[in-house]
């Protein structure tokens, strides 16, 4: 009986995957020369949160700010909060002046919150995400190797690094800052799309078990029911996250925005590595491993 299906994953993964490999060397291309824009937390600097008791406008704020010749800053302003980004680290007296001069010209009770990051804090915290991030995808290789085998693994290996290089290649492109909650959100999406993975992945073993498998076509057979299999899950489960980092985006304070933003970026690029990189490049590595032909014994005659 022929299956209702139309879509042919195993039949289009080409297409999809020579799609993959052009973003990804775009990706190269496009942080190689833009390179990444850095907050505070890889970069030296000063992060620096005013609440007022008043509204001040954004126009007067940058008028107070040229004044001080601090050096070069970025503002982002709400209702009673902004938010200060100098690119140098303000030294102790810098700090008094700055408040000094703000309570004198704008608001004299206005609460501040200030971050200052020297260059060794920053390289240090560089090298810190950096290690982070090599353990938890050295834990998934370990983790994968053992419960399925090396050529899972290698196919997750390589289906994560897609999605969280997609998120980097996007904040590269829109200049969005990258801090520490922008590696909080990679690693929880390396930790969606493992999931995403390790299902489809789970699916691929349990049948592989009960099929028999004689031909190429066998296999790619068995990949694509497996993936219609988990579909609907795993859709399921991305649009859930994925509603609720939209309306953390839109509804959240300026904190979370960034992180949000990531999150959406990476649970789209995680679907769609599971499905149509993780599996495919599973079912190229497997085609290359002889296919173990069944014994028949000839029945004798009476």
């Amino acid at each position: 009986m022929r299956s209702k299906r139309t879509f042919d994953f195993v039949k289009t993964s080409r297409r999809f995957l020579i799609i993959s490999a052009i973003i990804t060397l775009l990706g190269i291309v496009i942080v190689s020369i833009s390179g990444l824009n850095y907050g505070i937390d890889f970069s030296s600097g000063t992060s620096m949160d005013i609440s007022t008791k008043k509204p001040v406008t954004e126009e007067k704020l940058r008028a107070f700010l040229d004044e001080q010749k601090i050096g070069e800053y970025t503002l982002t302003t709400a209702e009673n909060r902004d938010s200060i980004r100098f690119k140098e680290a303000l030294n102790e007296n810098q700090e008094k002046d700055f408040k000094a001069a703000f309570s004198a010209q704008i608001d004299p009770d206005a609460s501040y919150e200030i971050n200052i990051v020297d260059v060794d804090i920053a390289r240090e915290q560089q090298q810190s995400a950096l290690i982070g991030m090599a353990i938890a995808c050295l834990g998934i290789v370990i983790y994968v190797s053992i419960r399925f085998e090396w050529r899972f693994a290698i196919s997750a290996v390589v289906s994560l690094i897609y999605s969280a290089f997609f998120v980097i290649t996007m904040f590269s492109i829109f200049r969005l800052e990258v801090n520490l909650p922008f590696i909080l959100a990679v690693l929880t999406i390396i930790g969606y799309a493992i999931n995403d993975t390790v299902v489809i992945f789970d699916r691929i073993r349990e049948n592989l078990r009960f099929a028999k498998i004689k031909t190429a076509a066998d296999l790619d057979a068995l990949v694509n029911k497996s993936v219609w299999q988990t579909l609907s899950r795993s859709i399921n489960t991305v649009i859930t996250v994925l509603i609720a980092s939209v309306c953390l985006f839109i509804f959240g304070s300026e904190s979370i925005k960034l992180f949000s933003l990531a999150m959406i970026f990476g649970l789209v690029a995680g679907a769609y590595s599971s499905i149509f990189i993780a599996s495919q490049l599973w079912l190229y590595l497997k085609k290359r491993q002889p296919i173990k032909k069944v014994a028949v014994k000839p029945q004798s005659t009476p």
